[in-house]
């Protein structure tokens, strides 16, 4: 209703009385127009005064008294909504019901009452306004609309329940029946049909919906709204591909960005990441600006590996919108994932700048410290991180539980990798405390944590620890199983592995902790079955597949075949291009070998770039670089490989190579030394003998250089 400036009833009084006088007059030249079967809430007060139904009872109708209070009626509105008070709704309603009893077959006084009651939240009113008038005039078209918007708004509000003013039945079966009673008397409606459609969806009638929106998409083929309708009623239920060529069907010329942006999410649903970001980008192009498709643009490219690309929208939105955290934190991602560590750690420090108490900003704070081997303060952000997400009660919900364990995980790595084992220890007991899938991440920290600090007996108790608190995980039993057969007890870890299998599905990760546990025990053939047994109960799935030919590809190089094992590795890689765990263990067996050098080094540089804290991936890519013949990189790289995983034998002895090739044999031979240390304090399956061998006797001809140097020059300075 158009405002207008405030005035006083009763000074518009002397204008009704006049109007009054003429009324009589007008009713006499020309007989009432009959009322028609629809109409609106602004209908002007003369139209509505002779809106009469034909079905009416006979009776006498005062139409001037009826015009006057219709006319009270808009003036008491128009001061309800000018000045805010209350009262006048009161006093309009009254109004309306006063021209009603003027006229009471008049349908469109009947909708103007109900449509006031609605608009002002007496909804039970309003129902029974527009109820009464179907009485005598079913067919009422704005009557049914009235139910059908009270309906829509109750099913907004939750309220599925008995209406009361109506017949028995739950509210979206009455919203149901009338709008299949306002199509049946407006069939040409779109915007009626696609809201037909859509309370058949959450009926769960997709035949029904899909009837509807196909019906109004034949009265508007290009319609942005009844598109999108059809291509969310296939994608839900599960046709992703049938949602896509809805889509794709309207001309390229003729899309909106909503459009684009819901065929580039049933493309990302489908794993078509070309064309989802193709998708994005026009959507980008039809609105400018769009924070949210920006958003998503970026993300595409990120999740694709288009880190440039990224990076620039990334940019671009940060710039668009200086408060975005998450833009910030992303840039920061790439960079890191890029190496350019310092650049990145400045970009997240502006994040938590922007917000101090970000958890994933704060989070991947702590990571590039670590990554940068700045240990003490990589150490002091997750203490941090630990703390904002503590309570003092103990009582978590399942995300903060998530979020603390993620947090107590990394805390536990650093103080590992700093070799502070009771640090380390205690973090991952925190996380035990958590429970759940957080205490059997805290167990396999702690039993990681005494495995590398050489204390296997520690470890083992710890796992018994783990079956106790949780004797029907299977996890935890498998786990147990691991040490004891690295721990010389082999019979009885494969009896407790091997009692685990119990003929179902769930024999597959047996099988393959089996054949971990006959490999590092040299027992290849029972490996080769245990491989066998897992893979006829592996499905399809492409991690399942990929981890099955990379134990194969494992057990094929422990047995020094080359050549298959290059070939499991290589078809794991063409299932994920991306494992990092993969391309480690190939590069590194090329560069060994001195083959493919410049292919082994970009797999390894590939696996840094993942897991850019990983000792023994970074030990791999200096060996790559000293094979390579690029020294310097090559220290670089196994002395940050050392400082992670000290206690590693075959790290020192590749630093102790790169050291007696750059002509540095004193400091060689202190790494050769560290080397046969560590190799006498591991677990057996840990050791290959032969390995030892080769290091003992570089160490000790390196013992004979320096004592014939220290004979002639006396004693050396240190290098």
């Amino acid at each position: 209703m158009k405002k207008t400036q405030n005035f006083s009833p009763l000074l518009w009084l002397s204008f009704a009385a006049a109007a009054l006088c003429v009324a009589p007059a007008l009713q006499a030249q020309s007989a009432p127009a009959p009322a028609t079967s629809s109409g609106n809430a602004q209908t002007s007060p003369a139209k509505r005064a002779t809106g009469s139904t034909p079905e009416a009872a006979p009776q006498q109708i005062d139409r001037a008294k009826s015009y006057f209070h219709a006319a009270m009626a808009d003036i008491y509105e128009e001061q309800a909504v000018n000045t805010g008070r209350p009262e006048y709704v009161g006093h309009a309603i009254e109004e309306l019901k006063a021209a009603l009893n003027a006229d009471p077959g008049s349908a469109e006084l009947n909708n103007d009452l109900a449509d006031l009651y609605f608009r002002t939240g007496r909804v039970r009113e309003a129902e029974a306004t527009a109820r009464g008038l179907l009485k005598t005039a079913p067919d009422n078209i704005d009557a049914h609309k009235m139910l059908g918007r009270i309906y829509l708004r109750q099913l907004g509000e939750a309220q599925n329940a008995v209406s009361s003013a109506s017949p028995s039945g739950n509210v979206l079966d009455l919203a149901i029946a009338e709008f299949e009673k306002i199509v049946a008397l407006e069939p040409a409606d779109v915007e009626d049909r696609m809201v037909l459609g859509q309370l058949y969806t959450v009926k769960h009638e997709p035949k029904k919906a899909e009837e509807q929106f196909k019906t109004a998409q034949n009265i508007e083929p290009d319609s942005e709204e009844v598109v999108l309708n059809l291509a969310r009623l296939y994608a839900e239920s599960g046709d992703i591909e049938h949602a896509v060529k809805v889509i794709e069907a309207v001309p390229v010329s003729d899309r909106t960005s909503k459009m684009e942006f819901a065929l580039g999410a049933a493309y990302d649903q489908l794993k078509r990441p070309k064309d989802a970001i193709a998708a994005y980008r026009r959507a980008a192009d039809i609105e400018p600006g769009d924070l949210h498709t920006m958003n998503t643009l970026a993300q595409a490219l990120f999740s694709d590996g288009q880190y440039d690309e990224a990076l620039k929208a990334y940019r671009n939105l940060a710039q668009a919108n200086p408060d975005d955290v998450n833009a910030l934190i992303r840039i920061s991602e790439i960079l890191r994932r890029q190496g350019k560590y310092e650049d990145a750690l400045a970009t997240i420090r502006k994040a938590v700048k922007k917000d101090p108490n970000s958890l994933e900003a704060g989070y991947n704070e702590g990571l590039l410290l670590d990554v940068l081997g700045r240990y003490d303060e990589a150490a002091q952000e997750f203490e941090h991180m630990v703390d904002l997400t503590s309570h003092a009660n103990g009582a978590y919900t399942a995300e903060e539980k998530n979020n603390r364990g993620v947090f107590l995980e990394r805390l536990g790595a650093v103080y590992h990798e700093q070799n502070k084992t009771d640090q380390a220890i205690a973090t991952y007991q925190k996380m035990i405390d958590l429970g759940g899938d957080q205490a059997l991440r805290g167990y396999q920290g702690e039993v990681d944590t005494y495995r590398d600090a050489k204390m296997f007996d520690k470890a083992v108790e710890v796992s018994r620890k783990a079956v106790a608190a949780d004797p029907e995980n299977r996890d935890l039993k498998l786990m147990l199983a691991g040490e004891l057969a690295d721990q010389g007890k082999a019979d009885e870890g494969l009896a407790l592995a091997k009692g685990l299998l119990n003929n179902t599905e769930k024999d597959r990760i047996v099988w393959l902790t089996l054949a971990q546990m006959d490999t590092r025990l040299r027992r290849w053939k029972d490996a080769e079955e245990d491989l066998n047994k897992a893979e006829a109960l592996t499905t399809n799935n492409m991690a399942d597949r990929v981890y099955l030919l990379f134990l194969r590809g494992a057990l094929a190089e422990r047995q020094k075949h080359y050549e298959p094992a290059e070939q499991f590795f290589r078809q794991a890689l063409d299932m994920n291009p991306t494992n990092a765990m993969v391309l480690n263990y190939l590069g590194f067996m090329l560069a060994d070998k001195g083959t493919k050098l410049p292919e082994a080094l970009k797999m390894i540089r590939k696996a840094v770039e993942l897991d850019p804290m990983n000792g023994a991936y970074l030990d791999s890519l200096g060996w790559a670089y000293f094979k390579l013949g690029e020294y310097e990189l090559a220290e670089e790289n196994l002395r940050e490989a050392v400082e992670r995983d000290q206690t590693d034998p075959t790290v020192h002895d590749h630093l102790g190579d790169l050291y007696e090739k750059t002509g540095r044999i004193r400091l060689a031979a202190a790494q050769w030394e560290l080397s046969i240390a560590e190799f006498s304090k591991s677990a057996p399956a840990d050791v290959e003998p032969s390995e030892v061998a080769k290091v003992q006797h570089k160490l000790e001809n390196a013992r004979v250089k320096l004592a014939k140097e220290d004979s002639i020059a006396g004693p050396a300075k240190p290098e």
